[in-house]
């Protein structure tokens, strides 16, 4: 009996020739890598775009009001810094910036400010800032303010909501 005897993978690979059989796997270990990264990226990214400053907000029972256009953000922070639609700007500008501001808006159609302060902030610096919005004529302010659990439901609260009550800026 006489048997056929070859070095090395077998029959298989002298049919193929020096051939290497092609690999039917894929490998996902970096599209692992990829997907780890973008998800630590979007949770690291996601809390920064929901407030631009954070503020302690008061809390209120006021309902709130729906607003057919994207209104202005004047935030006063816990060091009383006031920010702008996100953007710090210090005392001596404020006054210029809410001119330029004013001067956009028409009679017909006022600007819409939400004014938003911390719990911390000292009632003058609030004071000042809608001082100055009412001197640069935005008169159509709006506190908002943190939603408060209603004292008589049973439901659970969902979390804190901001609110806005709706006011005008004192007349200086």
């Amino acid at each position: 009996m006489a048997m056929n005897l070859q070095s090395g993978s077998g029959g298989r690979r002298s049919r193929r020739g020096n051939r290497r059989a092609p690999m039917a796997e894929i490998n996902v270990t970096p599209l692992v890598d990829v997907m780890l990264v973008l998800l630590i990226i979007f949770m690291v990214t996601a809390p920064l775009l929901v407030s631009g400053v954070p503020v302690d907000l008061p809390k209120s029972r006021a309902k709130q009001i729906e607003l057919p256009e994207a209104p202005l953000d004047v935030t006063v922070d816990n060091k009383g810094q006031v920010f702008i639609d996100g953007d710090a700007v210090s005392a001596s500008q404020l006054p210029a910036k809410l001119e330029a501001i004013a001067a956009e808006q028409t009679q017909d159609n006022p600007r819409k400010i939400m004014l938003r302060g911390d719990t911390t902030v000292d009632y003058g610096n609030m004071m000042k800032v809608m001082g100055e919005l009412n001197r640069a004529g935005l008169n159509s302010v709006n506190m908002v303010t943190q939603g408060a659990a209603p004292q008589d439901s049973a439901a659970p609260n969902s979390g804190p909501q901001n609110q806005v009550s709706e006011g005008s800026a004192a007349n200086e």
